[in-house]
């Protein structure tokens, strides 16, 4: 089994910075907690419900944070998803034929990122494999970039484009 370079999840708690989600998220949370304290009056059941749902969103979340852990190696990606139900992909690196990452403001401000790998691999070949909210994305971004060379060099591998200019 080769060794793993970097295993990591996706991040809850730069989600609920880096994020309009998490933000709204948190501003439910403190809104019910600050009712319930008696900052704001008598509004019946209302406090409760907005931190229950607050509550609710987090947990949510967490599951998906929990039930999906990447693993990178000098060779491949290996994607593990589920809780129950568990599946494995592993993607080849010498496959991978583009990394793409997205970040809005507040994802640059918490430091996460989305990463779309598009390769040649069954896994990948009709759809891109996208890695949401990763921490350190530009970073893992750049080593998954590098990775990705190491392995076509080791291989002898080289990408071939074929433009089809009939038209």
């Amino acid at each position: 089994m080769e060794k793993t370079n970097d295993s990591f999840r996706s991040s809850l708690g730069r989600w609920l910075v880096g994020t309009s989600a998490g933000l709204g998220t948190l501003a439910l949370a403190i809104a019910g907690f600050a009712v319930l304290i008696g900052a704001a009056g008598d509004l019946g059941p209302w406090p409760l419900l907005l931190t229950a749902l607050a509550a609710a969103i987090v947990i949510w979340k967490w599951l998906q944070v929990m039930s999906e852990k990447f693993e990178l190696n000098s060779q491949r990606l290996v994607v593990r998803r589920g809780i129950i139900t568990k599946s494995i992909d592993e993607v080849e690196l010498y496959r991978v034929k583009d990394i793409r990452m997205d970040f809005s403001l507040l994802n640059q401000l918490a430091g996460i990122g989305t990463i779309h790998i598009t390769s040649s691999d069954e896994t990948t070949r009709n759809q891109r494999l996208v890695l949401r909210h990763v921490p350190h994305a530009l970073e893992r971004r750049e080593q998954l970039r590098n990775l990705v060379d190491a392995a076509r060099r080791e291989r002898g591998v080289r990408e071939i484009d074929l433009v089809n200019e009939s038209s």
